[in-house]
């Protein structure tokens, strides 16, 4: 498998998940591409099933909070203090959709650790929850409420969030690496009531951490960016081509 890979920055929300889709009905046979991004504004992105009348349209107008749906599964996310990560994998007769969801967590926790080796205890998530009952919650809005299996944690909470949907001969997934605590906050644009949100803060806070609380520092974003990709390429164990992602905006509005 070639790899490729595009350091996107910052970009809205709406853009972030066209471009995505654009890359997976893009793809090139043998050839896997790896993109890293950031929300600017911060943005609200719903699961593909989720429905809007979730969310409090009027008051993430008020605080310019984007909102988006994704074409992944899973519920609702804050976009706000994270790396977002994007993975375009082609898949045959000889890979599947969760051995590749495996691998890239695999990928991502090597890259973590590359950040800073007290990252080592990260371990993936190895129960996967019964999520039928699970949407049958209130909580269930909030997709970081709970870990999937192979998600990557943190001394039992969850560090990463991740999402896959496979299009025809290719997996798009793409996830959350949180760096700071501002996603808590999506309980505040939630339809629920006060006495609610504050049972879903206290819920979000116990089930999720980010670099910054567990590492008691400041997150270096660019250090982060060089360090997923550092390991992707020992965990594939392959060399990067890097794409220019204004070359690619062309091919996109072409």
């Amino acid at each position: 498998m070639n790899w490729k890979f595009i350091n996107s920055g910052d970009n809205s929300g709406k853009f972030n998940m066209q471009f995505d889709i654009f890359l997976a009905e893009h793809y090139e046979p043998d050839t896997a591409i790896l993109r890293i991004y950031r929300w600017n504004p911060y943005c609200i992105s719903l699961g593909a099933n989720q429905s809007f009348e979730d969310i409090d349209l009027s008051k993430t107008r008020y605080h310019q909070i984007d909102v988006v749906k994704r074409p992944t599964g899973g519920r609702a996310i804050l976009h706000s203090q994270e790396i977002t990560y994007s993975v375009i994998y082609p898949i045959d007769f000889n890979t599947s959709a969760k051995n590749v969801y495996c691998e890239i967590n695999l990928a991502l926790r090597k890259g973590l650790i590359n950040f800073d080796s007290r990252l080592s205890e990260i371990d993936l998530e190895h129960s996967q929850p019964d999520f039928k009952e699970f949407y049958k919650t209130d909580i269930s809005a909030i997709c970081f409420a709970v870990s999937a299996k192979s998600e990557l944690n943190y001394h039992g909470r969850k560090l990463v969030g991740s999402a896959q949907r496979k299009l025809g001969n290719v997996i798009l997934q793409h996830g959350s690496i949180l760096c700071g605590d501002y996603h808590k906050k999506i309980v505040d644009y939630l339809k629920v009531t006060d006495e609610k949100k504050r049972e879903m803060l206290k819920e979000i806070s116990s089930t999720t951490i980010d670099l910054k609380s567990a590492l008691n520092t400041k997150v270096d974003y660019a250090k982060l960016n060089q360090s997923i990709l550092n390991g992707f390429k020992i965990h594939f164990d392959s060399d990067f081509e890097e794409l220019n992602q204004a070359d690619m905006e062309v091919k996109m509005t072409a």
